[in-house]
Order: structure tokens, then sequence, then C-alpha cells
């Protein structure tokens, strides 16, 4: 799992984990210990059919506690449990049932309670996330996409499964989704909204700037630090527009994603959505010059050990360029890379751009710029607050500058 999805922070937060009769029941385990990366709590019930799958000691095994198994049944260790079915609803901040059967969800979607998960899911008043897993023509029946409805309009958050191959050989929707699409949906259920209704826009990501018809001007940057802004906004609420430079990185099916290749394109389509956007965060590494095309096919050397001179243009400055339309309200977020000290450049580029916040970090440290999980920045604002971070996550820097912009 990438950077930029391992968000941790949530300790004193816990999550009950469902777990229904489904061959993807094993994936539940992952799903176990990726909550607990987060630093939350687990504890889990699996149905009787899923017990044909993965076993309840599994999940104690990897610290799951309690662990249920059945409406009767004593729990791990031999404790008796006479309110099981209440005490998720009492104790745990989400429910997350993953993966749901078409049993399952029809217990659900008909407030049924004739076992442990489906009497707990009745009782329990937090945010409840379902997360299907079938063969396709299962969750194509009629009968399960009416339940799909009813636990949409039932308050349920619900998570589409995949399509693709499933374990019985067949092509369709009902795979198991992939965990970027489960753990970012619990996270967001557990996170403060204190960015719903705000439209947030994330540049990430270096550009290519071609200069014939295979080779490009271009830098190391991984979109790794945008990633993670563009996500902390996305569990705090906002709704997210990112544009992304050539990365691998992936994206969560809840923002929106445009991508470039180059600064001009990358201009154009920040410029198409900042009227309409509450804060923009400018994190891609933007190639201040283009070179001039040679041509439109390869350059060849053609045997000459002559050396090379290439020409360049000036690109637009996305961030100045932003900074200049700002209406009154929006907020902007810069980021420099620099190699030398980066007070006096943080401070020059925020008066320079008209910019709200900016973060500037040393890439020629260990530990700090491209292709890291960590950062080191220093934190300038327009109300004159300065700080110096040490190095921290990515994931950590990202969510203590939403921090710092909101209590500005």
């Amino acid at each position: 799992m990438q950077e930029h999805f391992r968000f941790a922070g949530f300790m004193g937060k816990r999550v009950h984990l469902g777990v229904s009769g489904s061959i993807a029941a094993f994936k539940a385990l992952e799903i176990l210990r990726l909550l607990q990366s987060a630093d939350l709590t687990v504890s889990a019930t699996l149905t009787e059919s899923a017990q044909k799958f993965v076993t309840g000691l599994s999940f104690e095994a990897l610290g799951a506690s309690p662990v249920y198994t059945g409406m009767f049944e004593r729990l791990g260790g031999g404790q008796e449990s006479p309110f099981g079915h209440l005490e998720p609803g009492e104790l745990c901040d989400a429910m997350l049932i993953a993966p749901a059967s078409a049993t399952t969800m029809a217990r659900l979607a008909f407030g049924l309670g004739d076992d442990m998960l489906s009497c707990q899911a009745l009782a329990f008043p937090g945010p409840k996330i379902v997360v299907p897993a079938m063969n396709p023509r299962m969750w194509n029946a009629p009968a399960t996409q009416r339940n799909w409805l009813m636990l949409k309009d039932l308050g349920y958050i619900c998570i589409e499964p995949d399509s693709g191959l499933v374990a019985c050989k067949e092509e369709g929707k009902g795979r198991f989704p992939e965990y970027e699409e489960i753990l970012p949906v619990v996270l967001r259920a557990l996170s403060p909204q204190d960015l719903a209704g705000k439209k947030v826009l994330v540049t990430l990501g270096p550009t290519r700037e071609q200069w014939d018809a295979v080779r490009f001007w271009s830098n190391p940057s991984s979109g790794t630090m945008g990633a993670c802004m563009a996500m902390a906004a996305w569990l705090r609420g906002a709704e997210v527009t990112v544009v992304a430079g050539p990365t691998s990185m992936k994206f969560h099916s809840g923002m929106g994603v445009v991508p470039v290749q180059n600064a001009r394109q990358m201009y154009e389509a920040c410029h198409d959505v900042w009227a309409d956007t509450d804060i923009a965060c400018c994190t891609a590494a933007v190639a201040d010059y283009r070179p001039i095309l040679h041509g439109e096919g390869k350059f060849k050397k053609e045997g000459s050990q002559e050396g090379l001179t290439v020409r360049f243009e000036t690109n637009p400055d996305i961030l100045k360029s932003l900074g200049e339309s700002k209406r009154e309200g929006q907020k902007l977020i810069g980021f420099a890379a620099e190699t030398s000290d980066c007070r006096e450049e943080a401070q020059r580029k925020l008066a320079r751009k008209n910019l709200d916040l900016i973060a500037c970090n040393r890439i020629d440290q260990d530990g700090s710029g491209f292709g890291v999980p960590t950062n080191q920045v220093f934190v300038l604002d327009n109300e004159g607050r300065r700080e110096q971070w040490p190095p921290l996550r990515k994931t950590e820097v990202a969510w203590r500058l939403w921090d710092h912009l909101l209590l500005a």
C-alpha cells in the first residue's frame, strides 16, 4: 500500500470488523492489520459461514479483541458475554463488514437479528460500512440489488465491489475491492469533518517537457507529498480534485483526478477549476522551463561527437497565477523545494505569490524531499507564524498543514 494511504494517529478510536462467508474472508485479516497500523483498536465478529474460511483464532492471534464467533458462545479466553450483541455499539466508533455476503446483506437490509453480526449491526448507532464480495450472478440478482439500495437508504456507507475475475473463474462485478478503497472510507468515518463542504484542488508530481519525440525534461518527484495532502483533505470531508503530473500514485475513487503531462496542461487544468475552488494546494514540482521542440521526430546524433545545445523557454508560473486571481475567501498553499536556506525563500514566495501558507523543505538532506516517505519542513503563513518541523512522515506533515491552515 502506498504511503499516502498509511495515515496513523487514530489512537483511542475503535473499529468493529464483521466478517461473513465468502472466499474473500481471508482478506479481512489484512484489513485488521491495516486498521491496527492506523493505531486503531479492533474487535471482530465472524459469522458461522465465515468460520468455514477463516478462524476466530487467526484474528485473536493478530490482536483483535474481543473476537465473537457465535450468539451464545464464549469469547476467546472463555469469559461469558451475555451482551455481546450490544458491546460493539457501546465501545466502537465505526463498524466495518468486509466481506459482506449476499445473505449478510439481506439480513442487514431487512433488519434481521438471527446471528451475532446482524444483531450487532442492528444495535450499532455509529457509521456502518459494507463491502460486498460474491459471484457476479449473485451480485446482479434483482434481490441483491434491491438489498443494496435498501442499505444505502438505511444510511450504510456502501463500497461498490470491483469487476474482474472471481474465485469461481467467472468474470464480472462482485470482486472484493482493493484495500486502498476500503481503508480510507473507514478513516474518513473516524476523522474530524472540518473540511466538509470545501472544494480542494491539489497539484502533484513532476511535469514532463518534451524536446523530441522520445525525450523529456523533468525531475524525480514521485507525487507522494501531494497525494498525502489530497488524502488528508478527503479524509477530513473535502471534495478533492487532483491535477496529477506523470506519477505512479493511486487515488481513491472518491476523488476527481485530472492527469496531465506538462506545465502548460497543468496550468490550464488548474485554472479550469480554480474559480470554483475554496483551497488550492500546489505541491507539484513544475518545470520552470521547457525545451524548444527539436523537430517532430526523434533526434539523431548521426555519429557526431560534438555537444548538443538545447534552447529553453519559460513555462507559466501556476502558483503565482492562482495567487493573482485569488478571490476573497479562497486559500492558497504553496510548497518550495530548496537546496539552501528555506526561510528566506519561503518568505519571498509567500509575499510574491500571494499565498496563505507555504511549506519549504530541503531536498538535499536525507529523509526530506523526493522519493522518501518523510519530510522536514519550514512552515510560514501570512499571519507571521513561523515553525520548523522535525522529520515527520509525509502523512503527518499533510495532516498538520491542514490543521495549521484551519487554525489561521
